[in-house]
This record gives C-alpha cells, structure tokens and sequence, in this order.
C-alpha cells in the first residue's frame, strides 16, 4: 500500500507542477490521465483517497480529472467528517446536514431531500467557528466545546454530590456562540405557563448577552435528545434529579396542546429507595454519592419482577475510598419503583402508565404528517441508562396499548448515555450553517425582546 501511495503521490506532484503538456501521436496517448491507476478497481482506488486524507485528495482531483467524480464521492468526505473533524458518526452528519441546516422551524420534505455536496459541507464546517454547549441538567451541567468529542467537565447542581470533573474552560465567550440546553418546564399550554416559559427565555438570553455572548442559542433537552439520536419526531422520556416528563416532539417543535406528563419520580428518588435499602441491610456508606456510584454501576430493570425475586443477583462492586459494597435484590428493586411507584410509598403514575396515556394522546391528535410519529421513544437522562431498561418500557406498552397502537413502537436508550442532550447540540453547534439559522444575535434581540424563540 505505501508503494501504490508513493506513486499516487508523485503523479500528484508531477502533473501538478506540469502546466503544458507537448502533443503526441494518438498511439502515445493513454486512454485517460489516470495512468496505471486506472487498472485498479474503484474500491482499492476510494482507499487509497482515505488514506491521502482530505487536503491530498482535494488536490488529486484537480491534477488527475479522471478521479474527479470519485474524489467528490459523499461517502468519502463523510468519512473524512468522522476521522477528521471528530464526528461520532456518518449517519449523524448526513442527519444533521439534510434535517438541521436550514434552522428552526424545520422543513417539512416533500418527496426527495435535497441533494447534498459533503465535500463543500467539509469545507463549510471546517470553517465553523464551534460554540460553547452549556446542558443544564437538573443534576449535573455539562459543558464543553462543540469541536471536542465529548463535554469538558461536569459541576453538580446538587451539593451532596460533590463538585467533580470542572476544569475551567479557556474560552473567549466575545467570540464563541452558545448553545444552551433547558430542561423541560412549565409544561401546560396554558396562558400563564407560555408567560413563565417566556420570562425565563428573556432572562437566560438577557443574563447571556451581558457577558457580551455574540450569538445564543437556547433549546429544550428534550428536542436535543431526539437530535442525538438522529430524529426530529417521536416521544423523548427524560427521567431527570426529580421528576421524569414524557414530551411528545413533532418535527422539533414540542406538542404541549397534545399534552407533555409528568411523573414526581426520578433519579433522586431512586437513589433514595437504594439508600433505604442499604440502610435495612446494614451497609454503611459515607455519602449520597456512594449510594449513586453503586445505582449506576449495579443496579438494572429487571425484565419479569416476579421471576427476578427468585433469582441469585448478588453482584459486588469497589466505590474509591469506601471499599466493596455487595447488592442483592436491591439491584433491580431500585429501578422497579418507576412501574410500581407504592414501593417506595410514592403515589404517582407508572412511568409505562405516563408514556402510554401521551401515545393515546399523540393517535388522537391526528396530527398532520407520518401517522407513526409517536411511535418512535427516545431515552434521555443518567438514570435511563439502567440496563434493561428499554425492553421494559417496550413490554409493558404492548401490554397496555391495543396492537393498532403498540405495533412498530421502538424504545431507544440513550443514544451517548448521560451527555445525550449534550450531544444533540454538539450536532447544531457543527452544523456547516452554524450560527445561521439557530441562534439569535445581541442586536436582533435588544430589537425585538419578545421573540419566538426555538423552544
């Protein structure tokens, strides 16, 4: 392969130093400018185009004119997308690229998307300036550069679990855009609850543009969860630190006239009940946070509870400092107070109970559009990381929903685990229209201070 590379390269150098080229007999002229490259198959040939890199590639198209429709080939410039501009996937470019580029309101296609150039994309994006991602989580905010293939540190919002992973980022916030991630809330459609959701839109942007953010960009967790996983319709579950919303999304714009559930549990509950079993069973802990490491590290949804109970599930894990702590049945009885919230004395609705009313809500509706929209339910949250958790959900929907409704319905975990929404604005932040389209400048704001914005 370096032989073939070395000759590919010094025909690149050859042909691009040669201006004029003499004229030969007919019987001196090869069939195209290729030469011996033209006895390899395409595939040997897209190879080797990986292997020159993008900058290389750019520059054998323009020496060698019978490789042209090759080199502007999209698979090879996703590719390049991945390995060289830190893309967790192709499929999320071409996602991002075909759905996300012309900004919010999102189109409706109509027949065939438009086709696409990646070799100019690549171009575009790596001119991007990137953007910084602050995902308020209501347990842990995440932040990070867009560039970077995950968030640069984490700091808790909830002191007794520490303030961990928070380097300081060296950024200079006049220059870089911002994308901001806001938790579902003030869920009704109702007058006063689109006052507060606007309130609380003006404070961010206004507290933002005073350190003199040149451009923000504020977006729900749950629409950012669905982007990360490659969607802009379907029913994005987000169990959070204290409550768990079930928020039906149709082409990125959230459907509260449908109607967005709420459940009163989530990971700190969960966490709780762990806490109150260990204490039962004599295990002491130093902190909260044990208690959490040890959900997240043991602790599952078991498929059949009943069937569980008879099993041996005892399983051991290290927490730093505090050493080996053993769970039993506390590993699947934790998360099992999402479907049976009287466990842990919670009086609320199974999370399979709130999920299955929004889905009755969303075939109701009959909203304009794929009649299956709804049918497609993302996971988003650290504690809907819990394995097992997915097929739960897909069990006990098709118990309760009749087939007309639960056929086809897919349940998705998380799609990059606990940075889920993280990710989902890393892919508007890379975006090759990026900040076109998205975000709203300290101009257009101070001159219309009540705008519609994205969520």
């Amino acid at each position: 392969m370096s032989i073939v590379l070395r000759k590919v390269w010094e025909m690149v150098s050859w042909r691009s130093n040669t201006s004029t080229v003499a004229s030969t007999s007919s019987s001196e002229v090869p069939r195209s400018d290729m030469g011996e490259l033209e006895l390899l198959p395409s595939d040997i040939l897209m190879q080797i185009l990986r292997l020159l890199g993008p900058k290389e590639a750019a520059k054998l198209s323009v020496a060698c004119k019978g490789l042209r429709s090759l080199v502007s080939d999209n698979r090879l410039w996703v590719h390049f997308l991945q390995t060289h501009q830190a893309e967790p996937s192709g499929d999320s470019v071409f996602f991002a690229e075909t759905t996300l580029s012309s900004g919010y309101p999102l189109p409706a296609f109509v027949g065939h998307r438009p086709q696409l150039s990646f070799k100019h994309i690549y171009g575009q994006r790596a001119q991007v300036p990137g953007s910084i991602i602050i995902d308020g989580g209501s347990g842990y905010c995440k932040f990070g550069w867009s560039k970077y293939g995950c968030p640069s540190g984490r700091s808790a919002t909830f002191l007794e679990f520490g303030n961990i992973e928070s380097p300081m980022m060296q950024v200079k916030q006049s220059k870089q855009p911002v994308i901001v991630s806001i938790p579902i809330c003030h869920y009704d459609d109702t007058e006063s609850a689109k006052a507060l959701r606007q309130q609380l839109k003006e404070a961010i942007y206004a507290s933002l543009f005073d350190m003199n953010v040149p451009a923000v960009c504020a977006v729900n967790q749950a629409t950012l969860a669905l982007y990360a996983a490659k969607r802009t319709s379907g029913i994005v579950v987000n169990i959070g630190f204290q409550v768990t919303s079930v928020v039906p999304i149709l082409n990125g714009r959230v459907m509260r006239k449908v109607g967005v559930e709420v459940i009163g549990l989530g990971a700190l509950k969960l966490t709780g009940y762990l806490r109150e079993k260990m204490q039962l069973n004599n295990l002491s802990f130093q902190s909260l946070y044990t208690v959490r490491t040890l959900k997240e590290k043991l602790c599952y949804v078991a498929l059949d509870y009943e069937a569980e109970l008879l099993k041996d599930t005892q399983a051991s894990f290290e927490a730093a400092g505090e050493g080996w702590f053993t769970l039993s049945k506390e590993r699947f009885q934790t998360a099992e107070i999402l479907f049976q919230p009287h466990l842990a004395g919670v009086q609320a609705m199974s999370l399979h109970q709130a999920i299955a009313l929004c889905v009755e809500h969303c075939h109701s509706a009959d909203l304009a559009g794929d009649s299956d929209w709804y049918k497609t339910i993302v996971l988003s949250g650290g504690t809907a990381c819990l394995p097992g958790l997915a097929e739960r959900i897909e069990k006990e929907l098709r118990a309760l929903l009749p087939p007309y409704m639960s056929n086809g319905i897919r349940v998705i975990p998380p799609p990059f685990g606990a940075d889920t929404p993280w990710f989902g604005a890393k892919i508007i932040g890379n975006l090759s229209t990026f900040p076109d389209h998205w975000c709203v400048t300290k101009k257009k704001f101070r001159q219309k201070p009540r705008l519609s914005l994205i969520w």
